[in-house]
Parts: C-alpha cells; sequence; structure tokens
C-alpha cells in the first residue's frame, strides 16, 4: 500500500509522523512524507520517501519569526502559513496520489489535505497531537483568551467558540481556503479550525485517554491511539562528552525551550543562574549555540542534541515549554516538570500536567532566575510529584501509540470515504 504522510511543523510535529512512516515501512508499505526541506535528512535517515513543500529557509524564516510563539498574533502568523501552503500541499498529494492504492494522514493545520481528500476522494485521516485541537463544552481545553470555568452554562461557552470561529479564525483561513475549493468545484466551508480540520472519515489522535479523556461533544470517528514515543533514539546516541558530564556528578536539571523556539537567549541565561543559584547541574538543550550564554560555569553543560528517551532518565527534573512531544517523553522517564507555557496548546498540556500532580507551572514574564530557582527547589522537594510521576510512568508499559496508529492508518484502506459526500456542489 502507498501512505502518504503529510508532516507540518517543528521537530515536535514532525517527529510522529516520521516514527509511524518507520513503522509502518517495517510493515510493508511505501511511505512518502510531505514537509519542510529542513526535515529531509532526518526523513531519509528511516528509510521514506521525502516530498518537499518547502525549503529549510523558508521554514527557518517561518520559525525565526517572533510573532509565530505569541500567545494570540502567534495564532494568526501560523494560519497566514497555512493559507500559504494550502494549493501547494494539494498539488503534491495530487500528484502522487494512485487512485485504489493510497491512503493518507496529515496534521492538524494541512488544510491542502483536507481539501485533496474532499477533491480526489482519499481514504484519508486527520493527525491531532494535542487534545486543545478538540473543542468542548463539557469540559474544554484550556486556550487562553477564552472564559471557561466549569460553572459556566454550555450555551455561553458554545458561543465563544462560534466567535472565535466567526471573528478570528474564518476571517483568516475560510477566504483562501473557500476561493480554491471554488476553483476545484467543491462546496464552501465555515467553522475551519471547529469544523472542518476534522477529517470526516478519521481522527487520529495522538495521546492517551488518560491524558485527555475523550469528550461525548468531540468528533464520532476520533479514535486515539497513545503519545507516538519517537525521539530519534537508535539514529542519534548521546553525545561522549554529555554521557562523561552525566557520569561526572548527580543528576541534573534539564532545560529546553522547545526545537521551534529560535528566541531563546532570555530563557537559556535565566536558566543558567537559576543553576548557580540553586548549586545544581544543568543541561541547556538547543540547536541553536548562539542562544546560549558565553561563558557557562562548569556545572552548567550546552548540548545540541539528545534522544529524551536516553537522556532525561538520567536527569533530576526537566524545564520545558509544555509541547506535548517534550511532555510525554518526561511523563515516561518519571520526572518531575518545570512548564513554561508560551502559546498554542502548551498553556493546556501545562494544565493537564498540573493535574497529573507532576508539573509546576511559571508564567512567561515570571521566568526569572530568582523566581525559577525557588519553584524548582520545592518541585525537587516534593516527595508526593516524585510518586506521581512514578506513578503515572507505569502507565507507559502498555503504551504503543505508534503501533496503534499504524493499525488506524492500514484500516484507512477498508472505510471508504465519507468525505466524497460532501465534496461536489
Amino acid at each position: 500500500m502507498n501512505i502518504i504522510l503529510v508532516a507540518l511543523g517543528s521537530h515536535g510535529d514532525v517527529h510522529p509522523f516520521v516514527g509511524i512512516g518507520a513503522a509502518l515501512r517495517e510493515r510493508g508499505h511505501h511511505v512518502k512524507v510531505i514537509a519542510f526541506g529542513y526535515f529531509q535528512q532526518l526523513i531519509e535517515d528511516v528509510g521514506l520517501e521525502y516530498v518537499s513543500c518547502g525549503t529549510a529557509e523558508e521554514y527557518k524564516t517561518f520559525a525565526s519569526n517572533p510573532l509565530a510563539w505569541k500567545r494570540y498574533r502567534g495564532s494568526r502568523a501560523i494560519m497566514e502559513l497555512c493559507t500559504r501552503l494550502l494549493e501547494p500541499i494539494y498539488r503534491l498529494i495530487a500528484e502522487n496520489f494512485v487512485p485504489g492504492q493510497t491512503v493518507m494522514a496529515a496534521s492538524s493545520l494541512a488544510l491542502g489535505a483536507r481539501v485533496a481528500e474532499d477533491h480526489l476522494h482519499i481514504p484519508a485521516a486527520t493527525v491531532h497531537l494535542q487534545p486543545s485541537i478538540f473543542r468542548s463544552v463539557i469540559t474544554p481545553p484550556f486556550i487562553q483568551g477564552l472564559f471557561m470555568p466549569d460553572w459556566l452554562p454550555r450555551w455561553a461557552k458554545r458561543a465563544q467558540f462560534n466567535l472565535v470561529d466567526m471573528l478570528v479564525i474564518d476571517p483568516v483561513l475560510a477566504g483562501p481556503l473557500n476561493a480554491f475549493r471554488e476553483s476545484l468545484g467543491l462546496a464552501p466551508v465555515r467553522k475551519v479550525l471547529g469544523e472542518y480540520i476534522h477529517s470526516p472519515n478519521r481522527v487520529i489522535g495522538l495521546f492517551p485517554e488518560w491524558f485527555a479523556p475523550p469528550q461525548s461533544d468531540w468528533p464520532s470517528q476520533v479514535r486515539l491511539a497513545g503519545f507516538p514515543m519517537f525521539d530519534e533514539s537508535g539514529l542519534a546516541e548521546l553525545p561522549r562528552d554529555l554521557v562523561e558530564f552525566l557520569d561526572a556528578g548527580e543528576p541534573p536539571i534539564a532545560f529546553t525551550p522547545g526545537s521551534a523556539m529560535w528566541q531563546g537567549h532570555r530563557f537559556f541565561e535565566e536558566s543558567t543562574q537559576a543553576c548557580i543559584r540553586l548549586g545544581k547541574r544543568g543541561i541547556l538543550l538547543s540547536r541553536h549555540a548562539e542562544h546560549i550564554p558565553k561563558h557557562l560555569p562548569p556545572m552548567v553543560k550546552h548540548v545540541s542534541f539528545a534522544p529524551f528517551s536516553e537522556l532525561l532518565p538520567r536527569c533530576a527534573a526537566l524545564v520545558h515549554h509544555g509541547g506535548v512531544g517534550t511532555t510525554s517523553q518526561a511523563l515516561a522517564a518519571a520526572i518531575p516538570q518545570l512548564v513554561v507555557p508560551h502559546a498554542h496548546d502548551q498553556p493546556d498540556n501545562a494544565k493537564r500536567l498540573l493535574r497529573l500532580g507532576v508539573a509546576r507551572k511559571l508564567e512567561v514574564w515570571q521566568y526569572k532566575r530568582r523566581r525559577i530557582a525557588t519553584t524548582l527547589s520545592k518541585l525537587l522537594a516534593s516527595a508526593a510529584v516524585r510518586q506521581n510521576a512514578k506513578q503515572v510512568a507505569t502507565r507507559f508499559a502498555t503504551n504503543s501509540g505508534i503501533d496503534r496508529a499504524c493499525d488506524l492508518i492500514e484500516d484507512l484502506a477498508n472505510t471508504g470515504n465519507p468525505a466524497a459526500t460532501v465534496a461536489s456542489r
């Protein structure tokens, strides 16, 4: 079977598709991955066929835009990127689609894949990495700017979602999307991120039920696979100097603002100073050496990359942005977490970690050396947090998110394509 995977985003967004693609290849399928050129080497290293939807430089230009990671303006920047990629992604899928022999799985914001599903009648699934993408008036995700306490009537919660669609999202997405759909003879759509984003055929959530229980007002075609625990382990080993550092003293605290963060200077400066205040060893994880303080103390080490599944079990705690991939790796490693959410799904993930009792949270504006040191000191001293982290980690013993996702993608060949019933005027 030919399988097209459409992976848009940063390392945290692309990694799951690479892991799933590698597993599908092992099952005997021919897998193509559509992504930015920045990820070509990684995709090809696991034996998958790479298809470019943009150059590495185009990805860098977007990722280095400070607005992309702001809580409100960042959403608009990402939506505008989606509209620019709308037609190119559709064209790439059309070129690589073989009727009767191809199925497709695409990331949340790959709107061109949704159009291709409708127009070409491709058996397809939308893959959501994070639970915040699912709207619910029963148990709403935590979204900055929305006021949805438990006591608020459901009609009031629904009204807020509708206003966001009408005033914020559809004005950016619906125009370009419907213009392109019209050129293909397709009917217009609305509530792009509220409804259209979900494939009517199959929606795969790459997280487990215990992290985000499905709600009765989620789309009925949602299936949860579990966390996809792919982190390049086996492709990249722990650097020798890092192993020596780990062996030389007590477990360090690891710090990362996420692979997509290209403005990490202040994060790493404050993290370094917090380690000095605590008298604790630290590891600064970043592919951007220019973000790291020039003169690090001996107790703090910079590492460009290390597979989390190998590094985190040897760490005392992880300080991070709240990306769902990083979150899952820290949960599996059974270590305490300090979360500093910036935007997008991160605040919602942070709230779920707090509910599990495995983390503390600081807002971006609170991330200053004295506050960091105080919070980490309390976090590391908490027996309850350590016990909760160990208990949650036991749930990964039976986790096989990648295998389950592969099963759901393979099953697309047998499901038909409900989207075809609404594909034409």
